[in-house]
């Protein structure tokens, strides 16, 4: 399996040399909005551990992002009056992983409406901005 590599995006958003549209963190994880959403509110969930992707993560630092994971399901349902969700998780270029950090997708779904192609478009940052102030208000409601 191929090393971690520290300069991966995610692992710049941690080290805050790239900006990003935070929604929740704590010791263990961030969540922040997808940039190119595939749904309104598709949030990523990311250990801060260096992780590359399930296989190499240990168990407690995933325990922690599948708490996350849950945690931002949960509101982003209610922010967004989804009727469902998709949680997807890719390892490795053939599983479809295409950053090289562990993280989580959390997309809130509606009925007859299609997920957009992943990175089909950039998000404008002001929707972006309203999107996570929506997923915040329902954290502190959870």
């Amino acid at each position: 399996m191929t090393a971690y590599d520290p300069n991966n995006i995610f692992a710049k958003i941690l080290r805050g040399e790239f900006p990003c549209h935070k929604v929740f963190e704590d010791d263990h994880v961030l969540a922040f909005l997808d940039i190119m959403p595939r749904s309104p509110g598709h949030t990523l969930v990311i250990p801060k551990a260096s992780a590359r992707n399930i296989i190499d993560i240990k168990l407690e630092d995933y325990l922690h992002v599948a708490r996350a994971t849950h945690k931002i399901a949960a509101a982003a349902k209610t922010a967004f009056n989804a009727d469902g969700l998709t949680i997807q998780q890719f390892n490795e270029a053939s599983g479809g992983q295409v950053v090289f950090h562990l993280h989580v997708h959390v997309m809130p779904r509606h009925d007859g409406i299609a997920l957009l192609p992943p990175a089909s478009r950039r998000e404008d940052a002001k929707v972006l901005e309203d999107h996570a102030a929506k997923l915040i208000a329902a954290l502190q409601g959870t």
